[in-house]
């Protein structure tokens, strides 16, 4: 399959590792004026911004978007998208290269084809709730907000809470080193719109978290 790819070059690596070189790949900028042109081209198109805009001219092509921060509802307004079919997906980084693709429909009847192109792309997947966060976004982006709760209350060291975590869970990275590597921006957006949609005290942002978002700053794992 060719895969078009917007604003995906910062993840070409990742993208690779999980669908395989059998595919071709072409990473294009948002602002590129032959964008439509090469969207043409494709056989299905992933969408990586993290706020994705829906203004494509009726492509053929199954359309992937990054709902991480905003569901398909709220993209659409529900309302029926002039082409399709159209998926939510995890887009964030370190996120997509699992064995599940972590997908959301806009309609039901376009499960048939969610299966036929994650068949093609030679991926596994789930279908998931049409959600702000999905579900391995927000369980992750919950546990770097509490590490930051830890660490404003001086209760441990971000070398200390990284390390407990990896060897305590398992996981490939400790939150703060995970938040890095997704991005403080995306990881500080995903948690406010995820308080937005549901108002659950568990997603209200650390002011230390929105701290380090509105610097623009990454934390120093020493």
């Amino acid at each position: 399959m060719h895969l078009f790819i917007v604003e995906g070059l910062h993840m070409a690596d990742e993208l690779r590792r999980k669908f395989g070189e059998t595919h071709t790949y072409d990473f294009c900028p948002a602002a590129a004026a032959d964008l439509l042109t090469r969207l043409g081209a494709a056989d299905v198109a992933f969408d990586l911004r993290d706020w994705p805009e829906l203004h494509y001219e009726k492509p053929r092509q199954p359309l992937f978007y990054n709902t991480t921060a905003r569901s398909l509802a709220q993209l659409f307004h529900n309302e029926v998208p002039p082409f399709g079919p159209v998926f939510g997906f995890c887009g964030l980084p370190t996120l997509i290269d699992r064995k599940l693709l972590e997908v959301s429909l806009f309609k039901p009847e376009d499960s048939t084809k969610l299966a036929e192109v994650c068949t093609a792309l030679g991926s596994d997947y789930r279908i998931v709730q049409d959600r702000v966060g999905l579900v391995t976004p927000r369980v992750i982006c919950m546990i770097i907000n509490e590490a930051c709760y830890t660490l404003q209350e001086g209760t441990a060291s971000i070398k200390d809470i990284d390390l407990g975590m990896k060897l305590g869970t398992n996981y490939p990275h400790g939150p703060f080193a995970w938040a890095n590597t997704i991005g403080v921006s995306r990881v500080y957006e995903t948690l406010e719109n995820l308080y937005l949609d549901t108002h659950d005290e568990r997603y209200k942002v650390c002011p230390l978290l929105k701290t380090m978002y509105l610097r623009n700053e990454s934390f120093e794992l020493g």
